[in-house]
Protein backbone atom coordinates (compact mmCIF):
# COMPACT_ATOMS: atom_id res chain seq x y z
CA UNK A 1 0.00 0.00 0.00
CA UNK A 2 1.11 3.44 -1.05
CA UNK A 3 -0.09 6.68 0.74
CA UNK A 4 0.51 10.31 -0.70
CA UNK A 5 0.61 13.64 0.20
CA UNK A 6 -1.41 15.71 -1.65
CA UNK A 7 -0.69 19.97 -1.58
CA UNK A 8 -3.40 22.07 -2.51
CA UNK A 9 -2.94 25.53 -4.04
CA UNK A 10 -3.32 28.80 -1.81
CA UNK A 11 -0.68 31.69 -2.26
CA UNK A 12 0.86 32.53 0.98
CA UNK A 13 -2.08 30.10 2.84
CA UNK A 14 0.85 27.44 1.76
CA UNK A 15 2.37 28.57 5.24
CA UNK A 16 -0.56 26.27 6.92
CA UNK A 17 0.95 22.97 5.21
CA UNK A 18 4.56 24.22 6.64
CA UNK A 19 3.11 23.65 10.17
CA UNK A 20 1.10 20.12 8.98
CA UNK A 21 4.63 18.89 7.62
CA UNK A 22 6.07 19.72 11.26
CA UNK A 23 3.63 17.46 12.62
CA UNK A 24 3.43 15.40 10.21
CA UNK A 25 7.40 14.42 9.49
CA UNK A 26 8.22 13.01 12.52
CA UNK A 27 5.94 10.08 12.04
CA UNK A 28 4.75 9.96 8.25
CA UNK A 29 6.75 9.61 5.76
CA UNK A 30 4.69 9.36 2.03
CA UNK A 31 5.73 7.27 -0.97
CA UNK A 32 4.16 9.42 -3.02
CA UNK A 33 4.25 13.25 -3.21
CA UNK A 34 1.91 15.55 -5.28
CA UNK A 35 1.03 18.93 -5.61
CA UNK A 36 0.01 22.47 -7.62
CA UNK A 37 0.92 25.80 -7.13
CA UNK A 38 2.00 26.66 -3.58
CA UNK A 39 1.90 22.97 -2.63
CA UNK A 40 4.50 22.15 -5.83
CA UNK A 41 6.71 24.58 -3.63
CA UNK A 42 6.47 22.80 -0.36
CA UNK A 43 6.00 19.27 -1.81
CA UNK A 44 9.05 19.56 -4.08
CA UNK A 45 11.01 20.50 -0.72
CA UNK A 46 9.36 17.96 1.14
CA UNK A 47 9.94 15.37 -1.30
CA UNK A 48 13.52 16.18 -1.25
CA UNK A 49 13.39 15.73 2.50
CA UNK A 50 13.16 19.08 4.15
CA UNK A 51 12.72 18.76 7.55
CA UNK A 52 9.30 20.43 9.10
CA UNK A 53 10.95 23.23 11.17
CA UNK A 54 13.40 23.85 8.29
CA UNK A 55 10.19 24.23 6.00
CA UNK A 56 8.36 26.63 8.49
CA UNK A 57 11.90 28.65 8.81
CA UNK A 58 11.40 29.17 4.81
CA UNK A 59 7.98 30.59 4.92
CA UNK A 60 9.23 32.67 7.99
CA UNK A 61 12.23 33.79 6.19
CA UNK A 62 11.25 37.79 5.01
CA UNK A 63 12.33 37.28 1.73
CA UNK A 64 8.78 35.87 1.19
CA UNK A 65 7.40 39.33 1.07
CA UNK A 66 8.78 40.23 -2.29
CA UNK A 67 7.07 36.47 -3.85
CA UNK A 68 3.97 38.07 -4.84
CA UNK A 69 4.91 42.44 -4.70
CA UNK A 70 2.99 44.42 -7.83
CA UNK A 71 5.57 45.62 -10.37
CA UNK A 72 6.46 49.46 -9.05
CA UNK A 73 5.10 50.67 -12.38
CA UNK A 74 3.41 47.89 -14.29
CA UNK A 75 2.78 47.92 -18.12
CA UNK A 76 -1.05 47.48 -19.41
CA UNK A 77 0.40 44.41 -21.02
CA UNK A 78 2.23 43.09 -17.87
CA UNK A 79 0.90 40.42 -15.30
CA UNK A 80 0.49 41.53 -11.81
CA UNK A 81 3.11 40.21 -9.80
CA UNK A 82 6.65 40.41 -10.64
CA UNK A 83 8.24 37.14 -11.63
CA UNK A 84 11.90 37.54 -10.43
CA UNK A 85 11.19 36.82 -6.97
CA UNK A 86 9.51 33.98 -7.14
CA UNK A 87 11.93 32.59 -10.22
CA UNK A 88 14.64 33.01 -7.75
CA UNK A 89 13.11 31.26 -5.39
CA UNK A 90 12.19 28.59 -7.03
CA UNK A 91 15.71 27.76 -8.47
CA UNK A 92 17.08 27.80 -5.57
CA UNK A 93 14.84 24.97 -4.14
CA UNK A 94 15.17 22.80 -6.88
CA UNK A 95 18.75 23.26 -6.38
CA UNK A 96 18.47 22.30 -2.81
CA UNK A 97 16.65 19.57 -2.99
CA UNK A 98 16.03 16.60 -5.24
CA UNK A 99 13.51 14.36 -4.46
CA UNK A 100 13.80 11.13 -2.84
CA UNK A 101 10.37 9.93 -3.71
CA UNK A 102 8.27 10.18 -6.35
CA UNK A 103 6.97 13.95 -7.13
CA UNK A 104 4.65 15.46 -9.42
CA UNK A 105 2.48 18.35 -9.93
CA UNK A 106 -0.26 19.72 -11.55
CA UNK A 107 -0.24 22.54 -14.35
CA UNK A 108 -2.91 23.90 -16.68
CA UNK A 109 -1.77 24.08 -20.46
CA UNK A 110 -2.61 26.95 -22.72
CA UNK A 111 -4.56 27.89 -24.50
CA UNK A 112 -6.97 24.52 -24.35
CA UNK A 113 -7.28 24.62 -20.81
CA UNK A 114 -6.11 21.14 -19.61
CA UNK A 115 -4.76 19.74 -17.00
CA UNK A 116 -1.43 17.60 -16.97
CA UNK A 117 0.57 16.08 -14.26
CA UNK A 118 4.20 16.38 -14.48
CA UNK A 119 6.58 13.96 -12.88
CA UNK A 120 10.06 13.27 -12.02
CA UNK A 121 12.26 12.73 -13.83
CA UNK A 122 11.17 14.67 -16.21
CA UNK A 123 10.11 17.93 -13.98
CA UNK A 124 12.37 20.86 -13.97
CA UNK A 125 12.43 23.96 -11.92
CA UNK A 126 10.12 25.98 -14.61
CA UNK A 127 7.55 23.47 -14.24
CA UNK A 128 7.21 24.45 -10.36
CA UNK A 129 7.47 28.15 -11.65
CA UNK A 130 4.02 27.34 -14.38
CA UNK A 131 2.34 25.71 -11.71
CA UNK A 132 2.84 28.79 -9.41
CA UNK A 133 2.10 31.01 -12.31
CA UNK A 134 -1.97 32.14 -11.12
CA UNK A 135 -3.68 33.84 -14.30
CA UNK A 136 -3.18 37.57 -14.64
CA UNK A 137 -0.88 37.35 -11.32
CA UNK A 138 1.99 36.05 -13.17
CA UNK A 139 3.14 35.44 -16.91
CA UNK A 140 2.15 32.16 -18.12
CA UNK A 141 5.56 30.04 -18.79
CA UNK A 142 6.80 28.79 -22.04
CA UNK A 143 8.20 24.91 -21.81
CA UNK A 144 8.97 22.95 -25.13
CA UNK A 145 6.81 24.97 -27.20
CA UNK A 146 3.53 25.09 -25.22
CA UNK A 147 2.47 27.26 -22.60
CA UNK A 148 1.53 27.25 -19.17
CA UNK A 149 -0.22 27.89 -16.00
CA UNK A 150 -1.30 27.31 -12.43
CA UNK A 151 -2.60 24.06 -12.14
CA UNK A 152 -4.60 25.34 -9.47
CA UNK A 153 -6.59 27.19 -11.87
CA UNK A 154 -8.65 24.04 -12.83
CA UNK A 155 -7.89 21.76 -9.76
CA UNK A 156 -7.46 23.41 -5.96
CA UNK A 157 -6.62 19.91 -4.75
CA UNK A 158 -4.92 17.41 -7.41
CA UNK A 159 -6.15 13.88 -5.10
CA UNK A 160 -7.13 12.59 -8.74
CA UNK A 161 -3.19 12.12 -9.69
CA UNK A 162 -2.59 9.87 -6.43
CA UNK A 163 -3.68 6.53 -8.19
CA UNK A 164 -1.66 7.74 -11.22
CA UNK A 165 1.43 8.26 -9.04
CA UNK A 166 0.54 4.50 -8.03
CA UNK A 167 -0.70 5.38 -4.47
CA UNK A 168 -3.60 3.73 -3.08
CA UNK A 169 -4.54 6.21 -0.20
CA UNK A 170 -3.99 9.90 0.34
CA UNK A 171 -3.30 12.96 2.69
CA UNK A 172 -4.72 15.60 1.33
CA UNK A 173 -4.03 19.13 2.64
CA UNK A 174 -6.37 22.01 1.47
CA UNK A 175 -5.94 25.27 2.38
CA UNK A 176 -8.20 26.68 -0.09
CA UNK A 177 -11.70 24.34 0.93
CA UNK A 178 -13.99 27.76 -0.23
CA UNK A 179 -13.03 30.56 -2.96
CA UNK A 180 -12.58 33.69 -0.84
CA UNK A 181 -14.34 35.73 -2.96
CA UNK A 182 -18.02 35.27 -4.90
CA UNK A 183 -16.94 36.61 -8.02
CA UNK A 184 -13.58 35.10 -7.76
CA UNK A 185 -15.89 31.65 -7.24
CA UNK A 186 -17.96 32.70 -9.90
CA UNK A 187 -15.00 33.18 -12.78
CA UNK A 188 -13.18 29.97 -12.11
CA UNK A 189 -16.78 28.25 -12.01
CA UNK A 190 -17.50 29.49 -15.55
CA UNK A 191 -13.61 28.53 -16.86
CA UNK A 192 -14.12 24.91 -15.89
CA UNK A 193 -17.52 24.67 -17.25
CA UNK A 194 -15.41 25.36 -20.70
CA UNK A 195 -12.45 22.89 -19.77
CA UNK A 196 -12.52 19.36 -19.36
CA UNK A 197 -13.82 17.58 -16.32
CA UNK A 198 -11.21 17.03 -13.95
CA UNK A 199 -10.75 13.37 -13.70
CA UNK A 200 -11.81 11.77 -10.19
CA UNK A 201 -10.15 9.25 -7.74
CA UNK A 202 -13.02 7.70 -6.98
CA UNK A 203 -13.27 4.90 -4.27
CA UNK A 204 -9.77 6.17 -2.59
CA UNK A 205 -9.22 6.72 1.13
CA UNK A 206 -8.50 10.13 1.38
CA UNK A 207 -7.40 11.86 4.91
CA UNK A 208 -8.14 15.64 4.76
CA UNK A 209 -6.73 18.32 6.63
CA UNK A 210 -8.24 21.35 6.10
CA UNK A 211 -8.38 24.68 8.40
CA UNK A 212 -11.67 25.60 10.35
CA UNK A 213 -12.27 28.54 10.25
CA UNK A 214 -10.48 29.62 6.69
CA UNK A 215 -7.34 30.84 7.27
CA UNK A 216 -8.24 34.60 5.59
CA UNK A 217 -9.38 36.12 2.29
CA UNK A 218 -8.18 36.95 -0.81
CA UNK A 219 -5.90 39.91 0.25
CA UNK A 220 -4.16 37.77 2.87
CA UNK A 221 -3.47 34.86 0.21
CA UNK A 222 -1.07 37.13 -1.05
CA UNK A 223 0.34 39.54 2.03
CA UNK A 224 2.98 38.33 3.52
CA UNK A 225 3.28 39.58 7.34
CA UNK A 226 5.67 37.40 9.66
CA UNK A 227 3.14 37.39 12.60
CA UNK A 228 0.09 36.15 10.37
CA UNK A 229 2.46 33.59 8.72
CA UNK A 230 3.17 31.82 11.85
CA UNK A 231 -0.03 31.97 13.18
CA UNK A 232 -1.14 29.89 9.90
CA UNK A 233 2.17 27.40 10.60
CA UNK A 234 0.82 26.99 14.14
CA UNK A 235 -2.54 26.22 13.00
CA UNK A 236 -1.72 23.85 10.49
CA UNK A 237 0.70 21.85 13.19
CA UNK A 238 -2.59 21.53 15.79
CA UNK A 239 -4.72 20.52 12.80
CA UNK A 240 -2.41 18.30 11.61
CA UNK A 241 -1.88 16.83 15.61
CA UNK A 242 -5.55 16.66 15.79
CA UNK A 243 -5.88 13.92 12.73
CA UNK A 244 -2.35 11.71 14.54
CA UNK A 245 -4.18 10.94 17.45
CA UNK A 246 -7.11 9.96 15.30
CA UNK A 247 -7.85 6.06 15.08
CA UNK A 248 -8.22 6.97 10.89
CA UNK A 249 -4.44 7.69 11.08
CA UNK A 250 -3.41 4.98 13.04
CA UNK A 251 -5.57 2.19 10.63
CA UNK A 252 -4.19 3.98 7.78
CA UNK A 253 -0.51 4.00 8.88
CA UNK A 254 -0.52 1.36 11.13
CA UNK A 255 0.74 4.03 13.85
CA UNK A 256 -0.94 3.90 17.30
CA UNK A 257 -0.75 7.05 19.35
Amino acid sequence: MKTALVLSAGGMFGAYQAGVWQALSPVFQPDVVIGCSVGSINGWAIAGGISGDDLARTWLDPRCASLMRPHASRRPWEAVFNPGPLTEVVQELSSTYTPRVPFALAVTELPRLRLQLIQTPDLTWRHILASCAVPVGYPPVGIDGRYYCDGGFLSVLPVWAAPMMGADRAIAVNVLPNKPLTALRAAVRMVRLLAPREPQASGMEVLRITPEPPLGRLRDAITWDAAIIRSWIARGRADAERLIASPRFAAMTGRFV
